[in-house]
């Protein structure tokens, strides 16, 4: 049996952290999950939103399965996520963006897959407050990008390019930043080139005006931290939002896996949080430790339910919202371990 750290977050993060233990337990996949806490409910309780626990937990265990945090705006402690990944190294941020049948969104036939940066850029540099005669005149950042790091992120987005096929195109700002972003492009050309691959690359204001033009062009966008960042969120809102976006941070000795979405202190506690975010990325994480098929039969059931939009809850099926009959968490959780049951025996 594996140990696998679940992190439980803030707000909703318990309850589709909770669902999707479930979820992935249905499949039959031995694991030990040992429950920790980051963020708001972490410093509440220790004075520390990483607390040492959780960190050892995360040591020790290799992969961990992450609630969303609460992060304090311009104030208060530094992201847990950013905190997270520069502690374990997480260079590469995965985000798959595919639509789903069910989901009321702009486009269909969307399935494209995002490699962020996770350490360097400006999240990975400092910033600073300038300072004349005692009162704070501006503030300036520096932003981070070494060969060694963007050889190893560029390594992994041409091996994944690879095995699914998928053409790659580099986002940057080397027009501007030409020093950073000229780096993070010339590296990845080079890298591409010794390996024989064609790599198309594009600005990334050009990228975003694209993406909401026709996102289906794109199959895979390499990008640095920061833009990358704003650009995963973008593409999720092309295929439904970030309740149905799964996402993984990957090292080269630790892996978290998370759905990019908030907190949403609105309906914490509510039992109405959709969990298919987490349970997807939990279909990542599975991967990742060697249980493909455990972790197509969660895809897979989650697509059912999804498609069959009866048992949802009421963000994925609007019209049941209006009528008040929209699934709760548990039962929308419910829905997908009854279609797990049924795929696992049909296969």
């Amino acid at each position: 049996m594996r140990t696998i750290t679940a992190i439980m977050g803030d707000g909703i993060g318990p309850e589709v952290v909770e669902a999707t233990i479930r979820v992935v337990d249905a499949t039959g996949v031995p694991i030990d999950w040992q429950r920790v806490y980051a963020g708001m409910t972490a410093f509440n309780k220790t004075g520390n939103p990483l607390p040492q626990e959780t960190l050892d937990s995360i040591a020790r265990n290799r992969v961990a399965l992450k609630g969303p945090c609460d992060t304090p705006i311009a104030g208060g402690f530094p992201s847990v996520n950013v905190a997270l990944r520069q502690k374990f190294d997480l260079f590469a941020n995965v985000r798959p963006i595919k639509s789903m049948p069910g989901v009321k969104s702009r486009y269909a036939n969307v399935d494209l897959v995002i490699f962020r940066e996770g350490i360097e850029g400006l999240y990975g540099g400092t910033e600073e407050y300038v300072v004349k005669d005692g009162l704070i005149i501006g503030a300036e950042a520096k932003a981070i990008t070494t060969v060694a790091n963007c050889n190893r992120f560029f390594q992994q987005v041409f091996d994944f390019s690879s095995r699914q096929g998928r053409r790659v195109t580099i986002v940057h700002k080397a027009n501007i930043q030409k020093k950073t972003s000229g780096l993070f492009l010339k590296l990845g050309k080079e890298l591409a080139g010794g390996r024989n691959i064609v790599v198309n690359e594009i600005i990334v204001d050009n990228a975003a005006q694209k993406l909401v033009l026709d996102p289906t062009r794109f199959e895979l966008l390499a990008c640095n931290n920061e833009h990358g960042d704003i650009l995963s969120d973008l593409c999720a809102g092309l295929v439904g939002g970030l309740g149905v976006v799964p996402g993984a941070n990957i090292g080269d000795k630790y892996a978290i896996f998370e759905a990019a979405h908030g907190t949403a202190p609105d309906i914490a506690g509510k039992g109405i949080a959709n969990p298919t975010a987490l349970i997807l990325s939990a279909a990542m994480m599975l991967e990742h430790i060697g249980e493909p098929f455990a972790a197509k039969i969660v895809r897979e059931a989650v697509e059912t339910v999804i498609g069959e939009g009866r048992r949802v809850t009421a963000d994925i099926n609007w019209k049941a919202m209006l009528l008040q009959k929209a699934a709760t968490t548990e039962e929308m959780t419910d829905e997908i371990i009854y279609a797990i049951g049924n795929l696992s025996k049909g296969a």
